[in-house]
């Protein structure tokens, strides 16, 4: 399970000005709760007629990524705009941008951290061991993908690719960050 931080609807409840703070605010809650997080709602809005985004839809995009959501949405932009393959690729490339600034510091992300689970201290044991060491990958083999999850919440650059035999976790873990199931 997860949340969807559906803003157009977010704006109707609370207004346009309290969407931003709101949407920071929801991410970071369901991060902390080991939720999966989709953003969507006009991301890129104005290639539904244009070839290319504005400054402030990619600022926008880039922004729910650094903010750690999972996922970005788009809609509209692809199923009735006239650019769609140029959207998608307009907001990879500015996914991938945003990823590559992302500050890495896991030292920080487990000082002092307990884990309830033996799983999830497998999941962390292998990702702070394979930041240090400098891995090129991490492999993890999951039955339901929640080591993926596990690892996914935590900043890195090396690529986790999951295996899994189960076709339902493969496409939930298709959402999860930097990892390729």
């Amino acid at each position: 399970d997860g949340i969807m931080v559906a803003r157009g609807d977010l704006a109707v409840e609370v207004g346009n000005a309290a969407v931003p703070a709101l949407q920071k605010r929801m991410i970071n809650l369901a991060r902390r709760a080991d939720k999966l997080v989709i953003t969507a709602t006009q991301m890129m809005e104005s290639m539904i007629a244009n070839p290319v985004p504005t400054r402030a839809e990619v600022s926008d995009v880039a922004n729910a990524v650094l903010d750690g959501t999972d996922a970005v949405m788009l809609s509209a932009e692809t199923a009735a705009g006239k650019y769609p393959l140029e959207t998608v690729r307009e907001m990879a490339a500015i996914c991938v941008a945003a990823e590559e600034h992302d500050p890495v510091e896991l030292d920080a992300d487990f000082s002092g951290q307990t884990f309830s689970r033996i799983d999830q201290s497998i999941a962390m044991g292998a990702l702070f061991t394979a930041h240090h060491l400098g891995a090129k990958a991490i492999v993890a083999l999951t039955d339901s993908g929640s080591t993926a999850l596990w690892m996914s919440r935590h900043p890195t650059r090396i690529p986790i690719y999951a295996l899994t035999p189960k076709i339902g976790a493969q496409r939930k873990m298709a959402l999860y960050r930097n990892v390729r199931p």
